[in-house]
């Protein structure tokens, strides 16, 4: 089980030779995916998106469970920020991963690797 990060997304989009073939094993059904709907919106935030990134994005996001910010999950965001002063959007990412008790795909490993009990992969 992978929860992906929006840096992950990003350079899966971008064809980054070290990312592409995890998510295509994983997206072939190989590994149940969520992404926080904080990456969601980070992902469509992007000035310089053309249609067939949005496209690509949207295809992507049809084969994942999407996890909703609800009042638990705000918590575990807010004391995770609170304890390792990781910035709000990371916090709601990392809580994510920890709730669904998946592995966070990233890149993103300095602000990520300080959060006890969070499993990542660096990609």
């Amino acid at each position: 089980m992978y929860t992906l990060d929006t840096n992950a997304i990003v350079y899966y989009i971008k064809g980054d030779e070290n990312v592409v073939p995890i998510f295509e094993t994983a997206i072939g059904g190989a590994y149940p995916l969520y992404v926080s709907v904080i990456t969601e919106a980070e992902l469509f935030s992007y000035s310089r998106l053309n249609e067939t990134e949005i496209d690509q994005i949207d295809n992507l996001l049809r084969t994942v469970s999407i996890i909703s910010l609800d009042s638990r999950l705000a918590r575990l965001s807010g004391m995770i920020r609170r304890m390792y002063g990781v910035k709000l959007y990371d916090s709601v990412i990392a809580a994510t991963a920890l709730s669904t008790g998946s592995t966070l795909l990233t890149r993103n490993v300095k602000d990520f690797k300080k959060i006890a009990g969070l499993s990542f992969q660096r990609v």
